[in-house]
């Protein structure tokens, strides 16, 4: 027992040895943290609010949204207390019966508030009004009409573009949680798949990825993050899907793939990260967005396949089965790339040569027990 228990111990400490720090999380978020940022680039933020607000969260969008309409109906309540104020209007003032205000119904700082509200909202109960008789009272009620019809429309705009945001048709684009590498069309690949979950179309799509790992140069320099292009393709081609079913991406692993000189065993004890992208544009709301995911060694799988998950039903209509999306299956697969291609190199080809007459041709009788490969 003791023996099993320090060989998990082991293991996790392997395994958290093993796991790289991500730079892109699952569900594409970046994991990068900025410092030592000189205070006066923080007013770049102010200057560019709208993408600011666009982009904080949804909290803070709807506090910034109360606390602003809040504080501008206070302010313009201030002002018409103030206007009430100079015009006697307020009851600790005691006006005279015959006495004409500026605001019907106004005699204290709430009521000032509620008739703020009210104007700017333009709600207008009909107890509160402004009279003829101040000239400041009817400035005011204009300049808090289109203020207000300004506000409301900037308030409107950023609710509409949290709401529409690219981001979230992003959602609706799911990878693997796993990778896999297994031959396919001769060639040995790391495959990766990906759905749209969906009806609409996705215009344009294009795909790509990046290897991340870190890199010691000739000049004896560390590049903690070194960038390497990861080509993808599909049966369909590489630009311009018709991304309209779940696809399969294939890297083909050659002598220029940065997965070349691995193999089986030394898999998962590389350092790296593999982020894949996906652009396009929604067919609905043409709004262009990236969709990106990543995977660590631990979660590619070497010798492995996806299963199937396209049928066709009954009634003539393609089925995809999301069940299976995931799901793989063990294939024969090579131990390391340069098996792959050697076992490759010396499968039959079509003969140009001389025929060995030292070859005697037999016929097998029973083939129960031949084993297809």
């Amino acid at each position: 027992m003791c023996g099993s228990l320090s060989r998990r111990i082991r293991d996790c400490l392997s395994s958290r040895k093993n796991n790289r720090t991500r730079l892109v999380g699952k569900d594409g978020r970046c994991n990068i943290a900025y410092g030592n940022i000189k205070y006066a680039n923080h007013y770049a933020f102010v200057a560019d609010f709208w993408t600011t607000l666009v982009e904080i969260q949804w909290r803070y969008v709807l506090l910034f949204f109360i606390g602003s309409f809040t504080i501008t109906w206070f302010l313009f309540a201030l002002l018409w207390y103030w206007i009430a104020k100079n015009n006697g209007d307020l009851y600790w003032q005691n006006p005279s019966s015959d006495h004409k205000p500026c605001i019907w119904g106004v005699w204290g700082l709430t009521t000032a508030f509620l008739y703020s509200l009210e104007t700017q909202t333009t709600i207008g109960y009909g107890v509160r009004a402004v009279t003829p008789y101040c000239p400041g009272g009817v400035a005011l009620v204009t300049i808090q009409a289109v203020f207000g019809a300004f506000f409301n429309c900037f308030m409107c705009g950023l609710v509409m573009s949290k709401i529409s945001s690219p981001k979230k048709r992003g959602k609706t684009i799911t990878f693997s949680e796993m990778a896999v590498i297994s031959p396919k069309n001769g060639s040995l690949c790391l495959s990766i798949r990906v759905a749209n979950l969906r009806k609409s179309l996705m215009i344009g799509s294009q795909i790509y990825g990046k290897l991340l790992r870190t890199k010691n140069t000739l000049d004896g320099e560390t590049v903690i993050i070194d960038q390497v292009n990861i080509d993808f393709m599909v049966d369909a081609g590489k630009d311009s899907l018709f991304f309209v079913y779940p696809f399969t991406l294939h890297h083909i692993i050659d002598k220029n793939s940065p997965f070349f000189e691995m193999t089986e065993d030394t898999l998962h004890k590389q350092d790296f990260e593999l982020v894949v992208f996906l652009d396009g544009t929604a067919e609905s709301t043409s709004s262009s967005h990236q969709v990106r995911t990543s995977f660590v060694p631990q979660e590619i799988m070497w010798g492995y396949d996806f299963l199937p998950i396209i049928s066709k039903s009954k009634d003539d209509k393609y089925r995809v089965d999301f069940s299976n999306f995931s799901k793989v299956v063990p294939v024969t697969t090579a131990e390391s790339t340069y098996c792959f291609y050697n076992i490759s190199s010396h499968l039959p080809h079509p003969s140009d040569g001389y025929d060995n007459q030292g070859f005697e041709v037999i016929e097998i009788g029973d083939r129960s027990h031949v084993t297809t490969m």
